[in-house]
């Protein structure tokens, strides 16, 4: 008799896993993928008129084996025209032994989570431990998660909130300082809060880059949840470790490798050259320490 697929909604998936899990599960993941465990082929672009959809999925061993399929749609115009979010999603999860279907899950919760529990890992092992300050650009929803993530390993205290939109960064101060108990404010100069920040988060959607050499002092970790917003000349000279080597190779819509391949407009050909590293194998190693000491 066929199994019954679970369906789960975003408030069913928001109701069953905390944040803290999300930082585990994608912390277990790198560790598997390093083993040579783990599944995850490079993901799918496919462009329609006015947006696109992406196809992310990987095939992980966890006592039984499992493959998840994720699509998410983006449609940058949706909230203006339609009053729909950017994004949206679901997530088809089988069983890998003999292909059924588990369960079709809402893919936003788990989308907005797992990016910021990429950075609480990375944030982890790359963040020097003494890190007080961040800077946080891009004050929507994954700006939010993406402070959560630094305060769940790190012990920030103090925040600079910086948006093209002067409402949302004001209501992220308000929201963000309430929840977690720190110091949070507006950046009105970007480059002053960078240059006082431990740790800078990048969350916009800036096809143009905005963060340079003289906008970060030596030691500072960046989350880029894009890469565009870098200059190509900060990107050469930093130590660039992404979560997966080949995914820098751009195959959607925004690439991702577009700064490090130095072909972002205004590119210097010594993006060309950036040594990458790859999370999943620091996660399994002490390059924390060796990157520390050159910091």
């Amino acid at each position: 008799m066929p199994n019954e697929i679970i369906l789960l909604s975003r408030s069913d998936v928001e109701s069953l896993m905390p944040f803290g899990e999300y930082v585990d599960a994608v912390a277990t993941a790198f560790r598997v993928h390093a083993e040579g465990r783990a599944v995850s082929p490079a993901p799918l672009h496919i462009p329609v008129e006015g947006g696109g959809f992406h196809v992310k999925s990987a095939s992980l061993p966890l006592g039984r084996r499992y493959v998840a399929i994720k699509t998410n749609s983006n449609f940058p115009q949706n909230r203006s025209l339609r009053d729909l979010p950017t994004i949206q999603g679901a997530i088809l999860l089988l069983d890998a032994d003999d292909g059924t279907p588990l369960a079709f899950l809402d893919s936003m919760e788990i989308t907005l989570k797992r990016t910021g529990a990429d950075t609480a890992v990375a944030g982890r092992y790359l963040a020097r431990p003494d890190s007080r300050t961040a800077t946080i650009c891009g004050c929507g929803e994954q700006g939010r998660i993406q402070l959560a993530a630094l305060c769940h390993v790190l012990d920030i205290k103090r925040v600079f909130a910086w948006d093209k939109d002067a409402a949302a960064a004001a209501g992220f101060v308000g929201a963000m300082s309430k929840e977690h108990g720190i110091d949070v404010a507006t950046a009105s100069n970007l480059r002053a809060a960078t240059l006082e920040s431990d740790v800078i988060v990048i969350c916009t959607p800036s096809r143009e880059p905005y963060l340079g050499l003289d906008d970060v002092r030596s030691g500072t970790f960046i989350a880029a949840v894009g890469a565009d917003e870098i200059h190509p000349e900060l990107m050469a000279r930093a130590i660039v470790v992404a979560e997966d080597v080949k995914f820098t190779q751009g195959t959607s819509g925004r690439p991702p490798g577009s700064v490090l391949r130095g072909r972002h407009r205004g590119g210097s050909p010594q993006a060309a050259t950036v040594p990458l590293f790859w999370i999943v194998k620091i996660v399994s190693s002490q390059f924390c320490d060796a990157t520390h000491e050159r910091l």
